[in-house]
């Protein structure tokens, strides 16, 4: 018997067939990236208890895989994917999506969630106790993980709660001596002293309020809201490698094996109501984002700013995600994405189709109904270049009112509105819409057009030039430039498409150099995956964690190879 035979019989013997995918087709949406990148791998195996993912991962270390662990697989920077097949080892992705228990503790104050369950799930439970989410992000609505939200650091729109993140966590991670540990601290009393034990009590669910230690560690970024308002700053608000939120599983990137995070929630507000703002000048929202920082006495829920560019190529190419949304549900959103992109692996390899024909067939059915925006929204689209959503809450409201009636609006050439009820919905399902635009764009125009070149990037907190401006050897190449982002802490996206024959590693060193010049960081949301380079504090935080290469080799431009420690 063979060592991979071996190894996918005892994946058999621990999971049962029907939890362990092998097979190119059968592991292709696995393998890949949400956005981009592929690699081999032995096998996909989804544990169905802790204890599994335990067993699945002793069998991965005494066999010298390495190993990718892998939740909704939302990242778009190919960090929870293999990258190629040069690994030097076999490669066993370990996917967490049917570990969902989820733990209130405390009346709701704080949640223990196991390594599948997805934020989504965290607010529907949280919901009727009027609490809302440590964090909330993008890809919340697609089926994003707490767990990977945290080992990603993952921002999100949130303007009082900052990077996804928590110091209290259940964790496994394979030591200098190519040992696999389990580290507990979680801060919760009486679970056990073996990982048999402490998994039993955690997959019962028993966790009284007495046992519950460690209030005043951290289980959510809660320096964010004093953070944010400092406009003087010549650092970024918040990024993917902060060194000062890199703890365990937090920013981890998948170099260690996360069985439980515990994390904080928050009241949610009693009321809400959204602010659609125009303008001509990107000096006028640095005004207001100046006074709402300085002077309100509430942060806003969030303010997410749109270009026109972006705001029209969302509006004809993310409509199908609109009313996907809108009318499918998110519940079904991830399960349906894995069906596309296993549909799309299979006809891609069939050279007299287009490419992402499922994804073409999609723009085209959208096309089919009717317009989906309200007429206010579009024509604010044509009045203006930029825009606001700005979503305030209880005493928040009327601030915002004044200022914006008062002062704000007297500006020359700017205007704002009150959404009603279905326009502050389709605003918000909008601006979701837009993250896929310009990859579905380059996918209907694929015979002119590279593919996307996407920088996620935290500007400086005092940086007035938060719009770019392109120089001629860039913007001579490119065919769209789509910019949008969370405002209020400068964090923006920056998706390029550029003419088919651009060199796209010329433009991006040229759009990174110039980042650099600026002081900013990117990946500002996402971490390094395979597409950035990691800082030497970053490089030496995953060095730590994982100092045999075990997990995720590779990510930050990294060796994939296994690492000898020397004693």
């Amino acid at each position: 018997m063979t060592q991979q035979t071996d190894i996918l019989a005892q994946f058999r013997t621990i999971l049962g067939a029907s939890n362990l995918y092998t097979g190119e087709k059968k592991t292709a949406y696995y393998r890949s990236g949400f956005r981009s990148g592929i690699g081999g791998a032995l096998a996909v195996a989804f544990p169905q208890t802790l204890l599994q993912q335990w067993q699945v991962l002793q069998v991965c270390v005494d066999n010298g895989c390495a190993i990718i662990m892998q939740g909704a697989k939302t990242g778009l920077t190919e960090g929870s994917c293999p990258s190629g097949d040069d690994y030097g080892r076999p490669v066993v992705i370990i996917n967490t999506s049917r570990l969902k228990k989820l733990i209130l503790l405390a009346g709701g104050k704080q949640a223990l969630a196991f390594p599948g369950t997805t934020l989504h799930e965290l607010e529907n439970q949280l919901a009727p106790l009027q609490r809302a989410p440590h964090s909330v992000i993008g890809s919340t609505t697609i089926g994003a993980t707490i767990v990977g939200g945290i080992a990603n650091n993952a921002g999100g729109a949130l303007c009082k709660r900052g990077s996804s993140y928590t110091t209290l966590s259940l964790f496994a991670q394979v030591n200098a001596d190519g040992k696999l540990c389990l580290v507990n601290k979680l801060g919760i009393k009486g679970l056990g002293d073996t990982p048999e034990e402490i998994f039993e009590r955690l997959e019962s669910g028993r966790i009284d309020d007495a046992d519950l230690e460690a209030w005043d560690a951290p289980a959510s970024d809660r320096e964010y809201a004093d953070r944010i308002r400092d406009l003087e700053t010549d650092a970024p608000n918040r990024y993917n490698a902060d060194p000062k939120r890199l703890c365990d599983v937090s920013g981890s990137a998948g170099k260690v094996a996360a069985f439980a995070v515990r994390v904080d929630t928050y009241p949610l507000p009693k009321k809400k109501q959204v602010f659609f703002l125009g303008s001509n000048n990107p000096n006028d929202f640095s005004a207001l984002r100046t006074h709402i920082l300085g002077q309100f006495k509430e942060l806003p829920e969030m303010c997410e700013y749109m270009n026109r560019d972006i705001f029209t190529v969302a509006e004809r190419y993310g409509k199908d995600v609109f009313l996907s949304i809108k009318y499918i549900g998110t519940r079904r959103l991830p399960a349906a994405y894995a069906l596309k992109s296993a549909v799309e692996y299979r006809l891609n390899k069939l050279s007299f189709l287009p490419k992402f024909l499922p994804d073409l067939s999609l723009y085209h059915a959208s096309r089919l109904f009717p317009q989906h925006l309200p007429q206010r929204l579009l024509e604010y689209r044509d009045r203006f270049k930029y825009y606001l959503i700005l979503s305030m809450s209880d005493d928040g409201i009327e601030e915002a009112r004044r200022y914006l009636s008062e002062q704000w609006s007297q500006r020359e050439g700017v205007d704002f509105f009150e959404c009603t009820p279905k326009e502050q919905e389709a605003a918000m399902l909008h601006r979701f819409a837009a993250a896929g635009a310009a990859i579905r764009y380059q996918n209907v125009h694929q015979k002119q057009t590279e593919e996307v070149l996407a920088l996620d990037v935290a500007l400086l907190g005092n940086d007035p030039d938060w719009v770019e401006t392109l120089p001629p050897e860039v913007s001579e190449h490119l065919d769209l430039s789509l910019d949008y982002g969370h405002f209020m802490c400068h964090v923006f996206h920056r998706d390029y498409i550029f003419k088919k024959g651009t060199d796209l590693k010329a433009m991006k060193a040229l759009l990174l150099e110039r980042l650099d010049a600026k002081g900013a960081k990117y990946p500002a949301e996402h971490n390094v995956g395979h597409l950035y380079q990691a800082e030497p504090q970053l490089k030496a935080f995953y060095e730590q964690l994982d100092p045999t290469n075990t997990f995720n080799p590779g990510i930050g431009k990294s060796s994939k190879r296994p690492r000898s420690i020397i004693t």
